[in-house]
């Protein structure tokens, strides 16, 4: 598990740009549409996924292996993408398109579990990575 790409950087920052056109606020807002899209596409809140990852303050996407990180770029530009076209103009209109989104990649999450039979959602995080924990199915 590497740092986030600038790619899924700039995934985010398309993202939070169509947001505050929308009128979204920073803060609170954003997080919950983060989190909206989150559940959407693991099953997890963000909270639920970094409990899961036995992380406290770090950023969950500096834990993501690379399939939890495309998922999670597919959920927030398949969301920004929505917004375009749909141009939201409350919070709750947002919230819809934030559960669209995510939905979109937790179906590809379902398929890719079901053609490996592995769970995508990792508790792997990048400190165990690097002391050198063994892979192993993770349920």
């Amino acid at each position: 598990m590497d740092k986030p790409t600038l790619k899924s950087i700039e995934v985010r920052k398309e993202l939070t740009d169509e947001w505050e056109k929308r009128g979204v606020q920073k803060g609170m807002d954003f997080a919950m549409l983060t989190d909206i899209i989150t559940k959407a596409w693991s099953g997890k809140s963000v909270k639920q996924y970094k409990k899961h990852k036995d992380l406290k303050k770090e950023n969950l996407r500096d834990h993501m292996t690379n399939l939890e990180l495309v998922l999670n770029m597919l959920a927030e530009a398949t969301t920004s993408e929505i917004s375009k076209k749909k141009k939201p103009t409350t919070l709750d209109e947002s919230k819809v398109i934030a559960k669209q989104g995510g939905a979109v990649a937790g179906n590809a999450r379902k398929e890719i579990e079901v053609r490996t039979g592995d769970k995508v959602v990792s508790k792997l995080n990048a400190k165990q990575i690097v002391e050198g924990k063994p892979k192993k199915k993770l349920k």
